[in-house]
């Protein structure tokens, strides 16, 4: 075994054991105590030595804060959440003793003066959003706008938005953020909700569910997140264009996990962590090992720190007393990041209480730190009894009500002071659409929609003539902000130099169709001219836009589009997504594409998508057609398409529901199974079941049938996430792949231990392997397999269902849960399994 191995698991006794030992040595180490500000900044570690940390706010200014926004004018509007775990039990959380309070810098020096409570008697308040009048407050449930009628920055109305916006109220675990997207609309993590202001109406709307704590944007509006155990994740496509075929669920393109590297360097021990007893979470200096707590990214976009942060992603690790820098790459479509430093931090402490929760931009173009500065950060449900004696032990539970928002900038910054942006007149603000500092650029246009001023439309249009791209993209949405509808503006800007700005073009060119009915010509000729040269963002974008186009149009840019990116996961979604009542009729076009006979395993995944969206509809006129095709003479060059038909209609929504598909006669195929012959007989009977004809026989339940039962959405979800991460390798029908990986079908390590089997999931595994009992080593396949530690628990466990029930296997369906315990029980594995080390473990599910 390993000796990282060892660090991991043991059996329980030992295991138990050196949680004792990491118990007593915690203990003796002398407590922790609060330092002041001036002590606090001698703790700090900053990478970049051209850096500097100032203090801006400390206790009894701001306490326990957790969010923070400027305004305008470059008030900082801080969120403090009070009521949070003020003793070791968590006493009084209910009580409505939370914050807002607004900061005033009124000697010009940078470090805050003056505070006015703009809102207090809240409950445990979470976010906050400076709009026009006041501002959106999230409180421990409800979402409220508080407004200042009088402008003495004391809010004199409180109006009920979301009744519901927090959903349980558990701190860790619900809705955050109110970040105001460049699509003028209010994003949240942990969250499917969006909200934004239409005619004087606060609206709410659905979108894909987000991250954890803490949300932001890029330069070209694209949403960042990330939970605690993953520290980055973005969206490659816009907010809801993959939602819009109710026929097809997509799996990628939103969520996309932009790195598996976990791994931190603390620079001080960190026992007082909630699995701290866990082998593995913690190294022989009692430092965290890797991510705990990830919360609160930003993508750095101001013009104060070198260029060299353009763009960067920074991740707070409250756990761990550090942030994290990484760069984020483009590829096409694509997105992937990487960190900066070896072995260190962009920041860390040695101070224990020094806890960065969130970050934020700032008019002055720095980098703000919200650090709560507080001993406890576990909520109290969550604590275990380990945490909480270590806790009591370091005096970490005491003293409360501090706090501190801290700056990084630049040594050699010489900006003069920010201006005062609630000075400058319309004409003004549309000029600070181009500026370097992202900050600027975003409360300018937000100012603008909020002026409801028509009359700078022309001043629009002369940014969008402009060269200057960031200028272009946020002259573009502030247009639609103030509800332009007029076509011209939007189609110049299909021809910019920049795909992204062409994208955002050719999006809000589509909005306003039902306005603008006879743009979808000029969108059609667009497509048609610009597709063969155009970047990949913008091909990603024009096949999101050919629902609207002609099927003639729509099918060609599609499977130009696919036969590019096949390979890609996002890419199928992209295309499916555009697909909604037209599935049928791809489907056949594809087939009378004798190129689409060639079998590739990417057409076979998409063609089951397809099928599977037709079966999810439903209609007997474009279903039937499809299962007479099972009937046609097949040769094997064409056995992969039938295997993709009755795959797709098992694995549609159609199965996962006691609804059957009606048709008004029986199918040949089923008349003729002879012409299946090649087709795994409890494939052909779990087929005939999802459909109904009059006189179908009763079907009589068969009592030598498996008695394991899989919740079949849970099937349907795995099959799709198998599909596109791990077919690539496994085959489709888990046959293995030489050259890639061995087989799925009839493998101990997918039907025997569900927790090894979760283990090899998150962190990979490194061959050799024996599989029914032949070895497979390189060169007959890969070195190693992937880790998928970015999934939720909930995919990890529905892929691993999907497996030890298809081709055959059969076993105990797994868990969240227990994909949950296996995330936090491995906190340390930084590297792929290897057989010999799973082979030798033994799992006590108990600890």
């Amino acid at each position: 075994m390993s000796r990282e191995n060892e660090l991991i698991f043991r059996i329980r006794p030992l295991l138990l054991f050196l949680g004792i030992l990491i118990f007593i040595q915690a203990c003796k180490k002398e407590p922790s105590p609060p330092l002041s500000p001036s002590q606090a900044l001698q703790s700090f570690e900053l990478a970049d030595p051209d850096l500097e940390i100032q203090l801006v706010a400390a206790e009894p200014l701001v306490q326990d804060p957790v969010a923070i926004s400027f305004d305008e004018a470059g008030r900082l509007w801080v969120v403090e959440m009070i009521g949070f775990m003020r003793d070791i039990d968590g006493t009084g959380e209910k009580d409505p003793v939370g914050r807002v309070s607004v900061l005033f810098d009124n000697d010009g020096d940078g470090q805050m003066d003056k505070s006015i409570i703009f809102l207090d008697s809240l409950v445990l308040p979470r976010a906050i959003a400076v709009v026009n009048g006041g501002a959106l407050v999230a409180e421990n449930i409800p979402l409220w706008f508080a407004e200042d009628t009088d402008g003495d920055f004391k809010a004199d109305t409180k109006t009920l938005i979301d009744p519901t916006y927090g959903g349980q109220g558990m701190p860790e675990h619900s809705a955050n953020a109110l970040w105001r997207g460049m699509d003028n609309w209010y994003y949240n993590a942990k969250s499917k909700s969006r909200y934004r202001k239409i005619n004087s109406k606060w609206i709410k709307e659905e979108t894909e569910f987000r991250g954890q704590w803490g949300i932001c944007h890029d330069n070209a509006g694209r949403l960042f997140y990330n939970y605690n155990w993953s520290q980055l994740h973005a969206d490659l496509v816009p907010p809801n264009a993959l939602q819009r075929n109710k026929h097809h669920k997509s799996s990628s393109g939103i969520d996309h996990g932009l790195t598996l590297d976990r791994k931190i360097y603390p620079i001080r021990s960190n026992t007082a962590v909630n699995r701290g007893y866990v082998p593995g979470t913690l190294d022989e200096e009692g430092k965290l090992l890797e991510f705990a707590s990830a919360c609160g990214p930003l993508i750095y976009r101001g013009d104060v720190l070198p260029d060299s942060y353009m763009g960067n992603a920074f991740v707070c690790e409250p756990t761990g007393n550090l942030i994290k820098r990484n760069t984020v790459l483009e590829d096409g479509f694509m997105l992937s990041a990487s960190g900066v430093y070896e072995n260190r931090e962009f920041l860390a402490s040695t101070d224990e209480r020094f806890r960065p929760i969130s970050l934020a931009s700032g008019p002055d173009g720095a980098l703000y730190v919200v650090d709560m500065y507080k001993g406890i950060i576990q909520h109290g449900p969550y604590m275990t009894d380990y945490l909480r004696e270590v806790t009591l032990n370091r005096k970490l539970d005491k003293p409360i009500n501090m706090g501190r928002i801290w700056r990084i900038t630049s040594k050699k910054n010489t900006t003069e002071k920010a201006e005062d942006l609630s000075k400058i007149e319309p004409v003004g603000l549309v000029k600070l659409l181009n500026h370097p500092n992202g900050w600027t650029r975003d409360m300018a246009q937000r100012l603008l929609v909020e002026s409801s001023d028509l009359s700078i439309v022309p001043e629009l249009e002369n940014m969008l003539a402009s060269e200057n791209p960031l200028g272009q993209l946020h002259a573009l949405w502030t247009l639609e902000g103030l509800g332009n509808t007029n076509s011209k503006p939007y189609l110049s800007a299909l021809h910019a130099a920049d795909p992204k700005v062409t994208q955002a073009a050719l999006r809000l060119s589509v909005g306003i169709l039902d306005k603008q009915p006879k743009v979808l010509e000029e969108i059609q000729q667009f497509i048609s001219d610009a597709y063969d040269h155009a970047d990949p963002i913008l091909q990603m974008q024009m096949v999101l836009t050919s629902d609207l186009l002609e099927p003639e149009y729509a099918f060609k840019i599609s499977k130009k589009f696919l036969k590019e990116y096949n390979q890609n996961p996002v890419a199928r979604d992209v295309v499916m997504s555009s697909m909604e009542n037209r599935e049928a009729a791809f489907f056949n076009n594809l087939m009378s594409d004798e190129e689409w006979y060639t079998y590739d395993q990417n057409r076979e995944i998409f063609i089951e998508m397809l099928v599977a969206a037709v079966a999810t509809k439903g209609a007997e006129e474009e279903i039937l057609p499809i299962l007479n095709k099972l009937n046609s003479p097949r040769t094997q060059k064409t056995q992969w398409v039938t295997n993709a038909i009755i795959n797709g209609i098992l694995n549609s929504s159609a199965s996962q529901d006691n609804a059957k598909i009606e048709l008004t006669q029986a199918p040949p195929v089923f008349q003729n199974l002879k012409t299946l012959e090649k087709t795994d007989e409890n494939m052909l009977a779990n087929l005939q079941k999802l459909f109904i004809w009059p006189g179908k026989p009763i079907e009589v339940p068969d009592s030598k049938q498996n008695s394991i039962e899989v919740d079949p959405l849970v099937m349907a979800t795995g099959r799709q996430n198998f599909l596109n991460l791990c077919a690539n390798c496994h085959g489709t029908q888990g046959e293995g792949m030489a050259r890639f990986a061995p087989p799925l079908k009839s493998s101990e390590w997918v039907t025997g231990d569900k927790e090894k089997l979760a283990m090899i999931l998150l962190h990979g595994m490194e061959g050799p392997v024996v599989v029914n009992g032949k070895e497979y080593g390189i060169p007959d396949i890969l070195p190693n397999m992937p880790s998928f530690s970015t999934l939720q628990n909930e995919d990890i466990a529905a892929i691993s269902t999907y497996i030890r029930n298809s081709w055959g296997n059969s076993a105990e369906a797994i868990s969240n849960g227990t994909v949950g315990r296996i995330r936090f029980r491995t906190q340390g594995k930084i590297t792929p399994w290897q057989a010999s080390e799973l082979d030798t473990l033994v799992f006590d599910s108990e600890l």
